[in-house]
């Protein structure tokens, strides 16, 4: 089978370096840069950055898929992004909030990724955490919690929205207080 014939036929839209060279079988590195260069020439594989690759135009993808792929270790959405799309923070997000072990500030196709960097005693903790596409995503709880972690002041515009019992107790199994 031809290697494009596997690619294309992946569910997966995403892909790094290493993904590829396991997908297509490939051990040697100078094989497998000259394989991505050709698809990028060709139009089959677009580079996302340095490493990452996708079949499909960068605006096609799921952002939050996009941003968990240039993390690229454990990580899950939180904090501001999830409280807006709750209603507890009317102000308009600009960028997708990670928790993760890294710090960065990224902004790809429009869209920008705001990492936050969390002990790992408290980032493998998986209370209120859900998958949603694929993509961990925490409650508005957790995202509360979170939030108040980093920045025990923080000003919530919308409290009604949020179960603040259920914030104390999160805060507690993870350990933040």
């Amino acid at each position: 089978m031809y290697r494009i014939d596997i690619l294309l036929k992946q569910k997966n839209r995403l892909f790094h370096t290493r993904d590829l060279a396991l997908l297509w079988q490939i051990q040697n590195d100078n094989t497998l840069y000259t394989q991505i260069k050709r698809y990028v020439a060709k139009g089959i594989l677009v580079a996302v950055q340095k490493g990452l690759y996708a079949t499909v135009a960068v605006g096609e993808l799921d952002p939050c898929t996009l941003g968990a792929a240039i993390i690229h270790r454990y990580g899950y959405v939180s904090c501001e992004y999830v409280l807006a799309r709750a209603g507890g923070i009317f102000q308009a997000q600009q960028s997708i909030t990670f928790i993760s072990s890294v710090s960065l500030n990224i902004t790809i196709a429009g869209h920008h990724f705001l990492v936050r960097q969390l002990k790992d005693r408290f980032l493998y903790n998986d209370t209120d955490l859900h998958t949603d596409s694929g993509i961990l995503v925490a409650s508005p709880e957790r995202a509360a919690a979170d939030v108040l972690y980093f920045n025990p002041q923080y000003h919530f515009d919308n409290r009604r929205v949020l179960n603040w019992t259920q914030v104390k107790n999160i805060q507690k199994i993870v350990g933040y207080i």
